[in-house]
């Protein structure tokens, strides 16, 4: 390691180091064991591996041991915000004496901000818990093995500390936020004061992400106000670890995917993507993820330069509040780009030559902002391009970003800005698009992508993020109810609306087809790809709607005609 006098745990959580995502393990590991000091995490799922460097290293690496891409960089993820139950299916799945199906056997796993093992719903009657991990990678001291950082609790501590006058003394973890113990107790947890899950016998793996390094929060210029900012490498690993117990309990795990963010291509090729899609392709393991909660927010919009030489302008409104701005243009690999920017009181940043790699900056005379420009070409896997636009300081008004077309076969581009809870409410494009609002990682081509409805009335939820992605892919594959439904958080019964309690249902959902298939033998090779298909069998759909689109996916969720259909 860079300073053999810090522990592991130490190096990693120091704010001069840097995580990085690499693929091809036995080629960068190589080369980095033989150049400089690093720490490595173990391997991971599809051949990925995380590697610790001084941020003092990471230009050696970049230049030496991979191709310059955002791709080995971490992106930074937020949270994404019983009558439902019978809405879905579920509860007359549990009903149906031919099927009898709660979870019994399967794990439910969970990368969020963690759960209050003390709630009564996610205890048995004789008071023992259903969790059987937590980690907790905020707290030092007692890493799971294989692990370099955190505190792992398993069920033998956790329900010791259930049978002591102070549990926290025990195991003093926490979900203060809540997010995490809501969406557990919707999709696992056991019957208490009318509330059930809709896989209310599965057990529990729960991973407490911890913050975001200040480093990365200085990448994305995210508000250092805003705490629930979680890094894609920690994320990566908490989901490895629920694989790895699930390996080690001999059980089939669903795996739900509450958290999203703009800081890709949306195209399926970023590393976070690319690993869940091979992690949805392990026997007994389905991952559900929210599809965001964008379409309504004013984040993203898009156009077309019709031919070499023309160029089109991006609109943005910067709100009074804001004080800096992150904004990225996508374009495909038969395009080449290049931006200008205008501020509100027309002072311009001239267009700046597309350079991969080669950082512009320039700060206004008469403003105090300051305009940041670079590119990345080609991105790794797509073979496309990102221009990335940071404001600092930036003045409130209406900014105009000009996109020239150095050289044009499609001339198609998106822009986004970062997801709600990153950047103020009034911070949007002027003229918005809610396509191509589906988040990362729900836009990976192998995990269940959710979106939610409203299961009073059948509406889509308004702010439910639209697809397709940009490959391009039908994405949602389907709704789940997502507005008013209740649960159990870490003060109490309440409800939540959002595209995470959609993903949670569906994971419970993805419980039971579990238990069906590997449990119960019925289909053992079970994974997401044929959870996924046989849910989008079982559908509902509106007469005089065509099916699949980019609202509704293949339809809303119905766990009881998925059996029905795979009967008949």
């Amino acid at each position: 390691m860079a300073n053999e006098n810090m522990s592991p745990e130490d190096f990693i959580n120091a704010p001069t180091t840097v995580a990085l995502v690499l693929p091809s393990v036995s080629v960068t590991k190589a080369f980095l064991e033989n150049h400089m000091d690093i720490l490595f995490s173990k391997p991971l799922t599809g051949g990925y591996i995380i590697a610790y460097v001084n941020e003092n290293d990471v230009d050696k690496v970049v230049t030496n041991a991979v191709n310059y891409s955002t791709h080995i960089y971490p992106v930074v993820l937020g949270l994404l915000g019983a009558d439902y139950l019978a809405s879905a299916g579920i509860l007359q799945v549990h009903r149906q004496p031919f099927l009898t199906l709660r979870g019994s056997g399967v794990l439910l796993g969970f990368i969020s901000t963690g759960i209050d093992y003390r709630q009564k719903t996610f205890q048995y009657e004789d008071g023992t818990s259903k969790i059987q991990y937590i980690w907790d990678q905020s707290i030092r001291g007692n890493p799971p093995a294989d692990y370099h950082y955190g505190s792992e609790y398993n069920n033998e501590t956790i329900n010791r500390a259930l049978k002591s006058e102070n549990p926290l003394e025990v195991v003093p973890h926490a979900d203060t936020v809540g997010h995490g113990t809501f969406l557990a107790s919707v999709a696992g947890g056991r019957e208490m004061d009318g509330h059930i899950g809709a896989a209310p016998d599965a057990e529990i793996i729960a991973v407490k992400l911890k913050r975001a390094r200040p480093l990365d929060y200085a990448r994305y210029l995210i508000p250092r106000h805003q705490e629930n900012a979680f890094s894609s490498d920690d994320f990566i690993l908490g989901v490895q670890y629920i694989i790895d117990k699930a390996i080690e309990l001999k059980r089939p795990v669903a795996i739900c995917v509450s958290l999203g963010t703009n800081q890709g291509g949306h195209d399926g090729f970023n590393i976070l993507e690319e690993y869940l899609a091979k992690v949805s392709n392990i026997q007994g393991t389905a991952v559900c993820a929210a599809a965001g909660n964008e379409a309504n927010a004013g984040h993203h919009t898009q156009g077309r330069i019709a031919a070499t030489g023309a160029s089109e302008d991006i609109e943005v409104r910067i709100s009074d509040k804001q004080e800096d701005v992150y904004l990225t243009v996508w374009n495909y690999a038969s395009d080449r780009m290049s931006v200008s920017v205008k501020s509100p009181t027309g002072e311009q940043v001239s267009r700046i030559p597309a350079r991969s790699g080669v950082i512009s900056r320039t700060k206004l005379v008469l403003e105090r902002s300051t305009v940041i420009v670079d590119y990345i070409f080609p991105i790794e896997t797509s073979g496309g391009q990102v221009s990335r636009v940071r404001i600092l300081s930036a003045t409130p008004g209406i900014w105009t970003i000009t996109v020239y077309g150095d050289s044009i076969l499609d001339g198609t581009f998106h822009s986004w800005l970062p997801i709600v809870g990153f950047i103020d409410p009034d911070t949007r494009f002027i003229s918005p698009k809610p396509n191509y609002t589906i988040v990362l990682p729900a836009t990976s081509l192998g995990v269940i992508t959710c979106g939610a409805y409203n299961s009073k009335d059948n509406s889509l939820y308004d702010a439910s993020s639209w697809g397709p992605t940009r490959l391009p892919a039908i994405k949602p594959d389907l709704t789940a109810p997502g507005v008013d439904v209740s649960g159990i958080s870490s003060i109490g019964p309440g409800t939540m609306s959002g595209t995470s309690v959609s993903a949670a249902i569906t994971a419970g959902a993805c419980a039971l087809m579990l238990q069906w298939g590997v449990v119960e033998q019925h289909l053992v090779p079970m994974n997401s790809y044929r959870v996924r298909a046989k849910l989008i069998a079982g559908c509902d759909r509106n007469p005089g709607v065509e099916y699949p689109n980019y609202q509704w996916g293949y339809g809303r969720l119905n766990l009881l005609r998925t059996f029905q259909a795979m009967r008949s």
